[in-house]
């Protein structure tokens, strides 16, 4: 398969033990761009013996690979650094027909995979034990930090390039080796363009290795593979619930980034118009298609109407249309699937007592029948159970809740499964601050909105929102193992 990154290439094969090779059942899927409608690509459908390959091709790579020494793993790593730099025009442009992905996100798609990969780079070399002394005479404990294995990847289809890559790049840094299951709607961007991006960097063959093909085919195979020790998944919470079940019957380590119901407090005292700037990105990048966008705009009744009114005068001056517009902000959804589900919330949450600010429409594309393009829609006078707000909505949807204290702010953003991130708007960080202390969630952004990812940063969830954590040590802990070496250097007296 050549080098070539746009999506008109030549998809059509499974990557394994450093080959591109076809499937075992020889069938394909189709790869739909979500602004046209029209089949871009073709990507391999797996099948269970595929999967069986990729693991036994990880295996067999993984013992030489962890022995490889911390600066030529480094180097691997940076040189993907290298080529997501050099090859971004290409990579954004793939974003775009896949995912459904303006310029803003492939942009920062790019910003962050670059971020994760550059901070795997750093992992060979963080990879230190610690010694400890003993309780018994003459002996002296060592801790070593050794990889687990062989590591799971299920990646997402909303942000699937750097999604995968904050996965994929450390355990790869870290001495194990990898098998990449990307979403079926993304297996290019989450799968495909990982393994050539990788392959350009020099990484050893089998190290890496991606299957892509459906859930239902593949899913549960991948999940419980025997020769798997870390399964990290990205997606939704009955999917995640799934995945860990099966991971756990082989008692691979779990790593799950599942759903969120974020909230955005905006207290009287908030700068309404920082606070109407947070939420209307929080609410509208990339279509609201991020598990950490806000979910619920929950605002002091002082303010309420006012927030209303300028959040909805924002929606509406966010042009919406094909993702390869590049004037275009809110782009069209992922599939019909999720169009239709997002929209049945807010028709549900109008017909309980909402009002329609802006919105709760498709926006129609010239030449384009059935557009997945949903404009940017505000809910006012909403409660906490109404549809749009107690769901994962997951779209360009954002239900506005009033409160009359902070008890009753806090009362209702608790008011969920869910616990991934949040923000506050307070007037001033301190009072920020100690209402996010109060906030049952694993993240929560002052003076910002939700949607915020630092590689160097912890990145992980409470209640049904996930288990584990990705990024810095928190992933490094995840991929590894520690050993104890205990060494005797005097001989010991027993009892007996």
């Amino acid at each position: 398969m050549s080098s070539d990154l746009s999506v008109t290439a030549d998809w059509n094969a499974l990557y394994l033990n450093g080959e591109w090779v076809p499937s075992e059942s020889g069938d394909e899927i189709a790869v739909e761009d979500p602004s046209t409608r029209e089949v871009v690509a073709e990507v391999p459908a797996g099948v269970e013996s595929d999967v069986d390959a990729a693991y036994e091709a990880a295996a067999d790579a993984q013992t030489e690979w962890a022995q490889r020494p911390p600066s030529e793993r480094s180097q691997v790593v940076q040189g993907v650094v290298q080529e997501l730099q050099e090859r971004s025009d290409e990579i954004i442009d793939i974003l775009a027909h896949e995912a459904g992905g303006s310029r803003i996100m492939g942009e920062t798609s790019i910003q962050l995979a670059t971020d994760q990969a550059a901070e795997a780079a750093t992992i060979p070399r963080r990879m230190k034990g610690e010694h400890a002394e003993s309780n018994i005479p003459g002996k002296e404990n060592i801790v070593q930090r050794e990889p687990k294995g062989v590591v799971t990847v299920i990646s997402p289809w909303n942000f699937p390039l750097n999604l995968s890559m904050r996965a994929v790049a450390p355990a790869i840094a870290a001495g194990n080796a990898v098998v990449l299951k990307p979403a079926t709607n993304t297996p290019i961007a989450g799968g495909l363009l990982l393994a050539k991006l990788f392959e350009e960097a020099g990484v050893p063959d089998g190290v890496l290795n991606v299957v892509t093909g459906t859930g239902s085919e593949i899913g549960d195979r991948v999940a419980g593979h025997p020769e798997s020790d870390v399964v990290a998944f990205t997606g939704s919470t009955p999917v995640g619930r799934r995945v860990a079940s099966i991971a756990g019957e082989n008692l691979a380590v779990a790593a799950m980034e599942l759903g969120g119901n974020n909230g955005h407090i905006v207290t009287a005292d908030a700068d309404v118009e920082a606070a109407v700037d947070s939420g209307t990105f929080g609410s509208f990048v990339h279509q609201g298609q991020v598990c950490i966008s806000i979910n619920r705009h929950i605002v002091h009744e002082d303010v309420y109407d006012e927030y209303v009114e300028r959040l909805a005068e924002r929606a509406e001056s966010l042009p919406a249309g094909s993702a390869h517009d590049p004037d275009t902000v809110v782009g069209p959804i992922i599939d019909g699937s999720q169009r239709d589900e997002m929209l049945g919330y807010v028709e549900e949450t109008v017909n309980a007592g909402a009002t329609l600010e802006t919105g709760g429409e498709t926006v129609e594309i010239e030449g384009v029948d059935d557009s997945l393009v949903v404009a940017p829609t505000v809910l006012s006078d909403v409660t906490n159970d109404m549809a749009a707000a107690c769901n994962e909505h997951f779209g360009p949807i954002a239900p506005v809740i009033p409160f009359s204290d902070i008890d009753e702010a806090v009362e209702i953003h608790n008011a969920t499964e869910y616990g991934l991130s949040g923000s506050v708007h307070a007037g001033d960080v301190g009072t920020g601050k100690r209402i996010a202390e109060r906030l049952d969630t694993g993240m929560v952004h002052i003076n910002d909105q939700p949607i915020n990812d630092e590689a160097h940063v912890p990145f992980g969830g409470t209640g049904a929102s996930g288990m584990g954590g990705y990024n810095s040590e928190s992933f490094l802990a995840e991929i590894t193992e520690q050993k104890w070496l205990s060494l005797q250097n005097e001989r010991r007296e027993y009892p007996f």
